[in-house]
């Protein structure tokens, strides 16, 4: 799971599995496979690496 941030201040852990489109707009808005959308405080770039780190983790067995 990646930890992102609502606008809200609230953290919140997404599986990165169900991330369909990240969209800049100019805020942040993560779209999900399940067609659920959040508005996130982080940039598109910062998802991008959060989800090459958490790939990276499970693939060395972390």
């Amino acid at each position: 799971m990646i930890e992102v941030t609502k606008l809200s201040g609230q953290k919140i852990l997404v599986n990165p599995d169900l991330l369909e489109i990240v969209e800049e707009t100019p805020d942040t808005v993560v779209t999900l496979t399940t067609g659920k959308k959040i508005i996130v405080k982080e940039s598109r770039q910062e998802i991008k690496n959060l989800v090459k780190s958490y790939r990276k983790d499970i693939f060395a067995g972390t």
